[in-house]
Protein backbone atom coordinates (compact mmCIF):
# COMPACT_ATOMS: atom_id res chain seq x y z
CA UNK A 1 0.00 0.00 0.00
CA UNK A 2 1.64 3.72 -0.96
CA UNK A 3 1.72 6.28 1.16
CA UNK A 4 -1.58 8.07 -0.13
CA UNK A 5 -3.62 5.05 0.24
CA UNK A 6 -2.66 4.81 3.73
CA UNK A 7 -2.82 8.64 4.61
CA UNK A 8 -6.66 8.81 2.69
CA UNK A 9 -8.24 5.66 4.02
CA UNK A 10 -6.98 6.83 7.76
CA UNK A 11 -8.36 9.78 6.64
CA UNK A 12 -11.69 8.09 5.50
CA UNK A 13 -11.85 6.01 8.61
CA UNK A 14 -11.75 8.72 11.16
CA UNK A 15 -13.98 11.06 9.69
CA UNK A 16 -16.43 8.56 9.14
CA UNK A 17 -16.33 7.68 12.57
CA UNK A 18 -16.70 10.58 14.22
CA UNK A 19 -19.71 11.23 11.76
CA UNK A 20 -21.10 8.25 13.29
CA UNK A 21 -20.14 8.40 16.99
CA UNK A 22 -21.31 12.30 17.26
CA UNK A 23 -22.53 14.57 14.38
CA UNK A 24 -22.20 17.34 17.16
CA UNK A 25 -18.28 16.97 16.81
CA UNK A 26 -18.22 16.59 13.39
CA UNK A 27 -20.63 19.63 12.95
CA UNK A 28 -18.20 21.47 15.41
CA UNK A 29 -15.21 20.45 13.21
CA UNK A 30 -16.93 21.70 9.98
CA UNK A 31 -18.13 24.93 11.85
CA UNK A 32 -14.40 25.59 12.65
CA UNK A 33 -13.15 25.21 9.11
CA UNK A 34 -15.51 27.90 7.98
CA UNK A 35 -15.00 30.12 11.02
CA UNK A 36 -11.04 29.95 10.57
CA UNK A 37 -11.34 30.36 6.54
CA UNK A 38 -13.53 33.67 7.41
CA UNK A 39 -11.38 34.97 10.29
CA UNK A 40 -8.79 34.90 7.18
CA UNK A 41 -10.64 36.52 4.57
CA UNK A 42 -11.55 39.22 7.19
CA UNK A 43 -8.47 40.41 7.93
CA UNK A 44 -7.06 40.26 4.05
CA UNK A 45 -9.95 42.07 2.97
CA UNK A 46 -9.41 45.24 5.67
CA UNK A 47 -5.40 44.68 4.19
CA UNK A 48 -6.16 44.77 0.69
CA UNK A 49 -8.15 48.18 1.68
CA UNK A 50 -5.46 49.92 3.33
CA UNK A 51 -2.77 49.23 0.94
CA UNK A 52 -5.04 50.23 -1.91
CA UNK A 53 -5.33 53.62 -0.69
CA UNK A 54 -1.45 53.90 -1.59
CA UNK A 55 -0.41 50.75 -3.55
CA UNK A 56 -3.77 50.23 -5.59
CA UNK A 57 -1.89 47.30 -7.70
CA UNK A 58 -0.72 45.02 -4.21
CA UNK A 59 -4.38 44.70 -2.87
CA UNK A 60 -5.15 41.46 -4.54
CA UNK A 61 -1.35 40.24 -3.20
CA UNK A 62 -2.03 41.76 0.37
CA UNK A 63 -5.75 39.76 0.28
CA UNK A 64 -4.31 37.00 -1.23
CA UNK A 65 -1.18 35.83 1.16
CA UNK A 66 -3.90 37.05 3.92
CA UNK A 67 -5.88 34.32 3.23
CA UNK A 68 -3.72 31.58 2.33
CA UNK A 69 -3.24 31.25 6.03
CA UNK A 70 -6.82 30.39 6.94
CA UNK A 71 -6.11 27.05 5.18
CA UNK A 72 -3.18 26.37 7.71
CA UNK A 73 -5.03 26.76 10.08
CA UNK A 74 -7.63 24.60 8.78
CA UNK A 75 -4.92 21.79 8.36
CA UNK A 76 -3.17 21.86 11.88
CA UNK A 77 -6.44 22.05 14.00
CA UNK A 78 -8.19 19.39 12.06
CA UNK A 79 -10.96 21.10 10.97
CA UNK A 80 -13.71 19.38 8.72
CA UNK A 81 -13.46 21.58 5.29
CA UNK A 82 -15.87 20.19 2.39
CA UNK A 83 -13.37 21.34 -0.64
CA UNK A 84 -10.91 18.69 1.11
CA UNK A 85 -13.42 16.02 1.86
CA UNK A 86 -14.67 16.24 -1.64
CA UNK A 87 -10.43 14.77 -2.07
CA UNK A 88 -10.59 11.97 0.74
CA UNK A 89 -14.08 10.49 0.68
CA UNK A 90 -14.45 10.87 -3.36
CA UNK A 91 -11.37 8.78 -3.58
CA UNK A 92 -12.44 6.51 -0.04
CA UNK A 93 -15.55 5.52 -2.27
CA UNK A 94 -13.26 4.64 -5.51
CA UNK A 95 -11.31 2.09 -3.30
CA UNK A 96 -14.71 0.48 -1.63
CA UNK A 97 -13.52 2.48 1.87
CA UNK A 98 -16.79 4.34 2.44
CA UNK A 99 -20.20 3.71 0.12
CA UNK A 100 -21.28 6.83 -1.98
CA UNK A 101 -24.34 7.59 -0.87
CA UNK A 102 -22.39 8.29 2.77
CA UNK A 103 -19.44 10.50 0.91
CA UNK A 104 -22.48 12.77 -0.54
CA UNK A 105 -23.92 12.77 3.20
CA UNK A 106 -20.80 13.90 5.18
CA UNK A 107 -20.00 16.07 1.83
CA UNK A 108 -23.49 17.92 2.32
CA UNK A 109 -23.41 17.97 6.32
CA UNK A 110 -19.88 19.26 6.37
CA UNK A 111 -21.05 22.05 3.72
CA UNK A 112 -23.71 23.19 5.36
CA UNK A 113 -21.40 23.94 8.75
CA UNK A 114 -18.43 25.60 6.99
CA UNK A 115 -21.24 27.83 6.13
CA UNK A 116 -22.75 28.30 9.14
CA UNK A 117 -19.06 28.95 10.41
CA UNK A 118 -18.53 31.37 7.89
CA UNK A 119 -21.65 33.45 8.58
CA UNK A 120 -21.37 33.45 12.44
CA UNK A 121 -17.67 35.08 12.41
CA UNK A 122 -18.60 37.03 9.36
CA UNK A 123 -21.31 38.56 11.67
CA UNK A 124 -18.99 39.45 14.49
CA UNK A 125 -16.38 40.78 12.37
CA UNK A 126 -18.95 43.29 11.11
CA UNK A 127 -19.96 44.43 14.68
CA UNK A 128 -16.41 45.75 14.52
CA UNK A 129 -14.79 49.03 13.93
CA UNK A 130 -12.64 47.99 10.90
CA UNK A 131 -16.06 47.10 9.30
CA UNK A 132 -18.02 49.75 9.96
CA UNK A 133 -15.82 51.66 7.80
CA UNK A 134 -16.39 49.33 4.37
CA UNK A 135 -17.74 51.27 1.57
CA UNK A 136 -18.89 50.30 -1.93
CA UNK A 137 -15.44 50.96 -2.99
CA UNK A 138 -13.80 48.08 -0.47
CA UNK A 139 -11.88 45.36 -2.42
CA UNK A 140 -14.55 42.37 -0.52
CA UNK A 141 -17.91 44.55 -2.24
CA UNK A 142 -15.58 44.27 -5.76
CA UNK A 143 -14.65 40.89 -5.58
CA UNK A 144 -18.64 39.52 -4.49
CA UNK A 145 -19.65 41.82 -7.34
CA UNK A 146 -17.64 40.42 -10.01
CA UNK A 147 -18.00 36.74 -8.56
CA UNK A 148 -21.87 37.11 -8.88
CA UNK A 149 -21.48 38.63 -12.50
CA UNK A 150 -19.95 35.09 -14.16
CA UNK A 151 -21.74 32.76 -15.99
CA UNK A 152 -22.37 29.10 -14.44
CA UNK A 153 -20.34 28.12 -16.98
CA UNK A 154 -17.09 30.11 -15.85
CA UNK A 155 -18.21 29.00 -12.13
CA UNK A 156 -18.05 25.69 -12.94
CA UNK A 157 -15.09 25.58 -14.24
CA UNK A 158 -13.25 28.20 -11.90
CA UNK A 159 -14.46 25.58 -9.50
CA UNK A 160 -12.42 22.83 -11.03
CA UNK A 161 -9.00 24.46 -11.35
CA UNK A 162 -9.94 26.40 -7.44
CA UNK A 163 -10.54 22.80 -6.11
CA UNK A 164 -7.24 21.50 -7.75
CA UNK A 165 -5.01 23.81 -6.20
CA UNK A 166 -6.57 23.72 -3.04
CA UNK A 167 -5.82 19.46 -2.63
CA UNK A 168 -2.73 19.97 -4.41
CA UNK A 169 -2.06 21.97 -0.72
CA UNK A 170 -3.59 19.12 1.14
CA UNK A 171 -1.78 16.42 -0.88
CA UNK A 172 1.51 17.95 -0.09
CA UNK A 173 0.41 18.64 3.56
CA UNK A 174 -0.65 15.12 3.65
CA UNK A 175 2.44 13.64 2.02
CA UNK A 176 5.54 15.89 3.28
CA UNK A 177 7.14 15.05 6.16
CA UNK A 178 8.96 18.72 6.80
CA UNK A 179 7.05 21.24 8.33
CA UNK A 180 8.43 24.29 6.80
CA UNK A 181 8.08 22.44 3.15
CA UNK A 182 3.84 21.95 4.35
CA UNK A 183 3.60 25.40 4.56
CA UNK A 184 4.50 26.69 1.81
CA UNK A 185 2.85 23.92 -0.40
CA UNK A 186 -0.09 25.22 1.16
CA UNK A 187 0.55 28.47 0.92
CA UNK A 188 1.37 28.65 -2.25
CA UNK A 189 -1.12 26.58 -3.81
CA UNK A 190 -4.09 28.67 -2.04
CA UNK A 191 -2.32 31.64 -3.24
CA UNK A 192 -2.29 30.97 -7.19
CA UNK A 193 -6.05 30.15 -6.88
CA UNK A 194 -6.93 33.34 -4.58
CA UNK A 195 -4.91 34.97 -6.89
CA UNK A 196 -6.81 34.25 -10.48
CA UNK A 197 -10.14 35.07 -8.76
CA UNK A 198 -11.02 31.46 -8.99
CA UNK A 199 -13.92 29.66 -7.19
CA UNK A 200 -13.61 28.05 -3.75
CA UNK A 201 -17.10 27.21 -2.22
CA UNK A 202 -16.20 27.60 1.29
CA UNK A 203 -14.05 31.05 0.79
CA UNK A 204 -17.20 32.40 -0.81
CA UNK A 205 -19.21 31.69 2.20
CA UNK A 206 -16.66 33.47 3.44
CA UNK A 207 -16.55 36.75 1.00
CA UNK A 208 -20.23 36.46 0.39
CA UNK A 209 -20.97 36.68 4.18
CA UNK A 210 -18.42 39.12 4.90
CA UNK A 211 -20.29 41.69 2.23
CA UNK A 212 -23.71 41.09 3.65
CA UNK A 213 -23.44 41.90 6.65
CA UNK A 214 -21.56 44.99 5.58
CA UNK A 215 -23.36 48.78 5.43
CA UNK A 216 -22.55 49.03 2.27
CA UNK A 217 -26.23 49.22 0.95
CA UNK A 218 -26.49 47.60 -2.54
CA UNK A 219 -24.08 45.06 -3.70
CA UNK A 220 -24.86 44.17 -7.49
CA UNK A 221 -26.23 40.78 -8.05
CA UNK A 222 -26.71 40.31 -4.35
CA UNK A 223 -30.11 38.27 -4.26
CA UNK A 224 -30.74 35.05 -3.01
CA UNK A 225 -31.29 33.33 -6.19
CA UNK A 226 -28.43 34.31 -7.73
CA UNK A 227 -26.20 33.62 -4.93
CA UNK A 228 -27.63 30.19 -4.68
CA UNK A 229 -26.86 29.86 -8.60
CA UNK A 230 -23.32 30.72 -8.14
CA UNK A 231 -22.63 28.50 -4.90
CA UNK A 232 -24.35 25.67 -6.83
CA UNK A 233 -22.12 25.87 -9.66
CA UNK A 234 -19.03 26.24 -7.36
CA UNK A 235 -20.19 23.18 -5.52
CA UNK A 236 -20.19 20.83 -8.49
CA UNK A 237 -17.10 22.31 -9.74
CA UNK A 238 -15.37 21.81 -6.82
CA UNK A 239 -16.27 18.53 -6.46
CA UNK A 240 -14.99 17.53 -9.99
CA UNK A 241 -11.71 19.43 -9.10
CA UNK A 242 -11.03 17.76 -6.01
CA UNK A 243 -12.68 14.57 -6.32
CA UNK A 244 -11.84 13.45 -10.14
CA UNK A 245 -8.98 15.74 -11.02
CA UNK A 246 -7.12 14.85 -8.00
CA UNK A 247 -8.23 12.17 -5.28
CA UNK A 248 -9.62 9.47 -8.14
CA UNK A 249 -6.82 10.33 -10.24
CA UNK A 250 -4.28 10.05 -7.51
CA UNK A 251 -6.23 6.73 -5.70
CA UNK A 252 -6.10 5.01 -9.85
CA UNK A 253 -1.96 6.01 -9.97
CA UNK A 254 -1.69 4.40 -6.46
CA UNK A 255 -3.01 1.27 -7.46
CA UNK A 256 -0.15 0.61 -9.59
CA UNK A 257 2.19 -2.74 -9.02
CA UNK A 258 4.95 -1.11 -9.55
CA UNK A 259 6.95 1.06 -7.52
CA UNK A 260 5.47 4.66 -9.13
CA UNK A 261 3.28 5.34 -6.56
CA UNK A 262 2.70 8.68 -3.89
Amino acid sequence: MSLFQEKVLAACAKKQALFDESLGRYALRSLFAGAFLTMSTAVGIIGADVISSQFPALARFVFTFIFAIGLVYVLIFNGELATSNMMYLTTGSYYKAISWKKTTIILLYCTFFNLIGAIFLAWLFNQSFSYSLLTDKSFVINAVQIKLAKTDWMNFIEGITANMFVNIAILGYMLLKEESAKFFIAISAIFMFVFLINEHLIANFASFMLAGFSPVKHIEGFTLLNILRQWTAVFFGNWIGGGLFIGIAYGWLNKSQTNHVD
